[in-house]
């Protein structure tokens, strides 16, 4: 089995964080899909873990060092899956069980404490249990968890695929 470089296995996670939040955006701004206040934390766990897929790459550590990186890229892409499957598990409840719609993120950040906004968020409303789109009977949080768990087993996985030996670890 040909193995690669940490370095440029590092990029190929962050090349997939860059596809997944670009996919976002081109569905947002391309089609009109506007992100509920779920899937606006879903894109920052994303980029979170493309970063430190990113810092990993540029740093390409030896040792420890890429344990660490894949650590907190795994951390990120934890992170969104809890955030994506709240979500999944909200788009699956039954309507009368959905809760009420809320007001919009601008809105809450506007009034609220930082804190307590990322509580009422993750606790989701009627906004985040609406499925606006779906693919192969699979709505697109749905297909962000697969993404996410994708990437979480990438990043735990990393260190072991690089090659240990090379001149451009």
């Amino acid at each position: 089995m040909t193995r690669f470089s940490f370095r440029r296995l590092s990029l190929v996670g962050f090349l997939l964080c860059v596809s997944g939040l670009a996919f976002a955006l081109v569905l947002q701004h391309g089609f009109g899909l506007e992100p509920c206040p779920m899937c606006i934390f879903q894109r920052v766990a994303m980029a979170a873990a493309g970063l430190c897929f990113l810092g990993a790459a540029l740093h390409a550590p030896t040792g420890g060092g890429r344990r660490i990186w894949s650590i907190l890229a795994l951390l990120g892409a934890l992170v969104g899956a809890g955030i994506a499957a709240r979500h999944v598990w909200l788009q699956g409840l039954p309507p009368g069980e959905a809760p009420a719609c809320g007001p919009t993120l601008d809105y809450l950040l506007g009034m609220l404490p930082v804190a307590e906004v990322v509580q009422m968020v993750l606790k989701g409303d009627g906004n985040c249990a609406k499925i606006d789109a779906a693919f192969l009977g699979i709505s697109l949080p749905g297909w962000t968890l697969v993404l996410f768990i994708f990437l979480s087993l990438y990043a735990l996985l990393l260190p072991t695929l690089a090659r240990r030996h090379s001149i451009f670890a």
